[in-house]
């Protein structure tokens, strides 16, 4: 007769092979690909962090720096960013601030969930509507989601630019959800992923124009 005590050590060793475990990413300048983005090393309110910055002008979505050696399909991306605008940023910035998933190696494919920090207490409730965004590329930028599926694509969410905001993104098949600090319920929810459910590949730190943003804290959970 096996004992409670052997019983409950025999699960755990059960567990603890079953279930998948988070690993932390390094996040260095020498870790990242950058694609039209600077990215340099630097400490951020009391953290050690990441950098980014838009290098010239650009005329695309593929602003980011891609994390090195990183093959994701389906699981969790847990990260800790801030967005703000920058000397040089209109007065259309936002501080616009994000991951991307599933980046093809060429970066011509990808998946993004992004923060307008500046949006999150503006007095304008529109404004405040577009706090959160998903986007696709290619074929799917704000502008199009907004104007084809208005309201479908992004929701509100508190935030404040320049200070750390947590984000989790759950990625299975063709649904993604995002969490903005630690809430149990998902602030947005994507179920028809436009470059499908099938795609894999890497992890971007993602940034738009006028943007001084920070990243720290990056684990990811895979699944398959």
């Amino acid at each position: 007769m096996i004992s409670k005590r052997l019983l409950t050590t025999l699960m755990l060793s059960v567990f603890a092979v079953v279930l998948p475990k988070a690993q932390k990413i390094s996040l260095k300048s020498t870790d990242v690909i950058p694609s039209q983005v600077t990215a340099k090393e630097g400490n951020y309110k009391g953290k050690n962090a990441l950098v980014l910055e838009i290098q010239g002008e650009v005329t695309n979505e593929k602003t980011l720096a891609l994390i090195k050696n990183i093959d994701f399909h389906n699981g969790t991306i847990e990260a800790t960013i801030s967005g703000q605008t920058n000397s040089t940023a209109s007065e259309t910035a936002r501080g616009f601030v994000g991951i991307a998933f599933r980046v093809a190696g060429d970066i011509s494919k990808m998946e993004v969930f992004y923060l307008r920090p500046t949006n999150g207490r503006a007095n304008d409730q529109v404004r405040r509507n577009h706090s959160t965004q998903y986007i696709s590329w290619p074929g799917y930028p704000w502008e199009k989601l907004r104007k084809e599926t208005p309201e479908k694509y992004e929701a509100y969410a508190d935030m404040v630019p320049g200070e750390w905001i947590k984000v989790k993104i759950e990625v299975k098949g063709e649904t993604a959800k995002l969490y903005v600090n630690g809430a149990s319920q998902p602030t947005l929810i994507v179920n028809d992923l436009k470059q499908g459910g099938k795609l894999r590949g890497g992890i971007g730190l993602w940034i738009g124009p006028g943007t001084l943003g920070h990243f720290t804290d990056l684990k990811i959970m895979k699944e398959d």
